[in-house]
């Protein structure tokens, strides 16, 4: 999705300004809003890509003047309205009103630990060979779609080099639909900064971006088979 969250290679928003010794949570609040996202993503009624979709379909100002877990907490409100497991009243008076809504499955509080050890791996069994080898010249597609995406807007129509090809990982543009995980071949592509800012960018600077096969064409013309 094009909007306020592509923020890679934008100018105008200052330097990173890394916080040294930086806590997982800034305040209390931050911390329960994390365990309500996971718990809710949990259920089973949407995914982890439909929840990034959900932040990034933010209006672009509200976006840009949020903080980190406000933007977290404004998705979460906008999931839970959109598939009918709380009303906008019950949001704003923190009081439940109608009755609650059957989810798939409520996490117990036995199973965070084991769960989050395991982690949540996304790496999928594709059919089919990958297209592309480490060191071909690729392209990236001029996308915009509607929804959810990965490939970031400043590298679009540029040309990179394959640095690395990792296999089969869940398609997040499908799969943040709820139209399935669709698998496909991901790629560590290479660009260098002047193809993607020009003559005044630094002569050694370099982005790696990971792209999914579907976002990419070959830069050369492909052999005839």
């Amino acid at each position: 999705m094009n909007g306020g969250q592509d923020l890679g290679g934008m100018h105008g928003f200052g330097p990173v300004a890394p916080e040294a010794d930086e806590p997982r949570f800034h305040a209390p609040w931050e911390r329960r809003v994390f365990g309500l996202a996971m718990a809710m993503g949990l259920t089973g009624t949407w995914n982890l890509d439909a929840s990034r979709s959900a932040r990034e379909a933010l209006p672009p100002g509200e976006y840009l003047t949020s903080s980190y877990y406000a933007i977290w907490l404004k998705a979460l409100e906008s999931q839970l309205r959109a598939h009918g497991l709380a009303t906008a009243e019950e949001l704003s008076t923190g009081t439940v009103s109608v009755p609650a809504v059957p989810v798939k499955r409520v996490l117990q509080a036995e199973e965070v630990a084991p769960l989050f050890a395991r982690g949540f791996p996304s790496d999928r069994p594709v059919p089919g060979p990958a297209r592309f080898a480490a060191g071909a010249r690729v392209r990236a597609r001029m996308l915009n779609p509607a929804g959810h995406t990965r490939l970031p807007r400043y590298v679009r129509g540029h040309v990179g080099t394959v640095e690395a090809v990792h296999g089969g990982f869940v398609f997040p543009d499908t799969n943040a639909r709820l139209a399935g995980e669709a698998p496909q071949w991901l790629y560590t592509v290479r660009f260098r900064g002047r193809d993607l800012w020009g003559e005044a960018a630094e002569a050694d600077h370099a982005v790696s971006v990971n792209a999914f096969e579907s976002y990419l064409e070959p830069a050369d013309p492909e052999p005839m088979a």
